[in-house]
């Protein structure tokens, strides 16, 4: 099933660039830090995470239901410093075999799949044994009446986010997936100091029990 989202596809290369201008490129670096082996990267967009990955990465295969993210994605691919696949597909139904990698990488995407457990069980079923699952999300507020905004928002958000959703608990739904949190580190990502509905965020990594 091919995932069309024109509009969104066009403007969020420029979002995601003014997010890496204001501190978003540091958290990519340090989610990508200790990567290494063969990596599948789910909701790649248009390759922003490409560049920071570091040499003990083998190959990364990156998979973009958009087509006009993925094509971005495919020029990024050719400019990043570790071999990039990019292949057509969706985190409900990855394209590859069981235990066929090291480690999957779910960076802002894990807000718009619209199946979480599935997206999670695949991500699991294509893990070699003691493989990682480094993820980097903007998460439901522990801040009650924070999150009690982001619910409110969240029955429009996703029309213009292109099915993004703002008060998805993700830590709890990795761990109900069967993953170990091995580290996490929560945050505001404050952009010139103001709060927006999405700045509560998490980076961290998890292997699956």
């Amino acid at each position: 099933m091919t995932v069309r989202h024109p509009l969104f596809a066009r403007l969020y290369p420029r979002v995601s660039d003014y997010e890496d201008a204001h501190g978003a490129l540091e958290h990519r670096r340090e989610l990508l830090a200790t990567a290494g082996g063969r990596v599948l990267e789910i909701g790649a967009g248009h390759g922003a995470n490409f560049r920071h990955y570091p040499p003990t990465v083998r190959q990364v295969i990156a998979i973009e239901p958009e087509p006009q993210l993925r094509l971005l994605a495919e020029g990024a691919a050719a400019h990043a410093p570790v071999p990039v696949e990019v292949r057509a597909g969706h985190a409900e139904h990855l394209p590859l075999p069981d235990n066929s990698v090291d480690a999957v990488v779910a960076s802002q995407v894990l807000c718009s799949v619209r199946d979480v457990p599935r997206s999670l069980a695949e991500a699991a079923r294509v893990l070699r044994p003691g493989g990682h699952l480094y993820f980097y999300e903007h998460i439901r507020s522990p801040r009650p009446g924070f999150a009690r905004m982001q619910r409110a928002l969240d029955l429009l958000w996703p029309l213009q986010g292109a099915g993004c959703h703002l008060a998805r608990d993700t830590e709890r739904a990795i761990t109900d997936a069967g993953f170990i949190i091995d580290r996490a580190r929560h945050f505001d990502f404050l952009i010139d100091g103001r709060t927006r509905p999405s700045s509560p965020c998490v980076i961290g990594a998890a292997t699956i029990k």
